[in-house]
């Protein structure tokens, strides 16, 4: 078990502030969701999580089901892969000239993860059998959705315990949007994953969401506790979903 909490976390860019007082928790085996339109700072709290960005102040944390915890903050992105935290970045990021089974291969680079490498090859192909069908296809040459798909099956490579999705939508149509945030809803089922998803498609993310943050100008807005509370709160119905 693994939860995973951060706190009064401040970050940017430079001179530039773009996180403050960034507070979420994600409990173990949840699937939460961080809501908010570009530009609000989703892209920057995950960069922080993964150790590319070092906050300013507050704390990014791991908590042992034993009470140990790991502090991320002043961990290496290597280290904070090895503590268990894979992410899915915004845009994929694949290799575009390896094949999708050499792009999954590389996902399991971690020490831990090589000795469940066949196994999570099974799993995602499972999960994603348009991969199966092509895995010996360059990624560069697939669809979007495709490339999402092999993005996600990428991180799971490394066997995590807490996934970072960072707009899983984004460029894709609102059909393949659908099915990608069912998929990643599956994850916290099937696998028992502590999933952090950024996004800016509230209706799609409501689905799967066990509870969630709005974060506007670099400010947590709202913190439901639990998917009721996220989809009744008056601020996400007039904003974001129309009503």
């Amino acid at each position: 078990m693994v939860e995973l909490v951060i706190k009064n976390l401040n970050a940017g860019y430079g001179a530039v502030n773009v996180l403050s007082n960034v507070s979420i928790d994600v409990p173990d085996g949840k699937t939460v969701a961080l809501l908010g339109t570009n530009g609000n700072g989703k892209s920057t709290l995950m960069r922080c999580i993964s150790g590319l960005i070092k906050p300013t102040a507050g704390s990014i944390e791991l908590r042992e089901e034993d009470g140990s915890v790991i502090d991320l903050t002043e961990a290496t992105p290597q280290e904070i892969v090895d503590a268990g935290v894979a992410q899915v970045p915004e845009g994929r990021r694949l290799f575009p000239d390896l094949t999708v089974e050499e792009n999954l291969t590389l996902g399991a680079y971690r020490q831990a993860a090589r000795a469940t490498l066949s196994t999570n090859l099974d799993y995602a192909f499972a999960l994603f059998p348009r991969l199966a069908e092509r895995k010996t296809q360059l990624a560069g040459s697939m669809s979007g959705g495709e490339q999402q798909m092999l993005a996600v099956a990428r991180a799971l490579m490394s066997d995590p315990r807490v996934l970072l999705i960072d707009e899983p939508s984004v460029g894709l149509a609102p059909i393949l949007v659908s099915q990608m945030i069912e998929k990643i809803g599956e994850l916290g089922e099937s696998r028992g994953l502590t999933i952090l998803m950024a996004e800016q498609n509230f209706n799609q993310a409501i689905k799967i969401a066990d509870k969630g943050y709005i974060i506007v100008h670099g400010e947590i807005a709202f913190a439901s506790k639990d998917a009721t509370d996220l989809r009744e709160n008056d601020m996400v119905k007039s904003y974001y979903l129309g009503a």
